[in-house]
């Protein structure tokens, strides 16, 4: 069903975000180091709490974390923070 979040759904965007974090950390602009740092920070800190949702079996809150912590990412992207050109990873002019 597509709308149920399943463990399968979970795994695949824990991976993406996941994914996508570890591509920003490479790709700072020169001289946006503190929103870089602010908002990898973020993205780690909802990550975590994704983390400790599905563990606790609240597949819904933890889901709901990845989401925040993926529109953090497109932010930066978009806000030019972060130089990446992976349309599969974010959303990218």
């Amino acid at each position: 069903m597509e709308n149920e979040i399943t463990p399968e759904k979970l795994k695949k965007y824990f991976k993406l975000t996941e994914t996508a974090l570890a591509e920003v950390k490479k790709k700072i602009i020169e001289g946006k180091e503190a929103e870089a740092k602010e908002i990898i920070d973020m993205v780690t800190n909802y990550v975590s709490d994704a983390h400790h949702f599905k563990d606790k079996g609240d597949l819904v809150n933890a889901f709901a974390a990845l989401n925040y912590a993926h529109g953090w990412l497109d932010s930066g992207v978009r806000l030019k923070v972060f130089d990446v050109d992976d349309d599969r990873l974010f959303t990218v002019c």
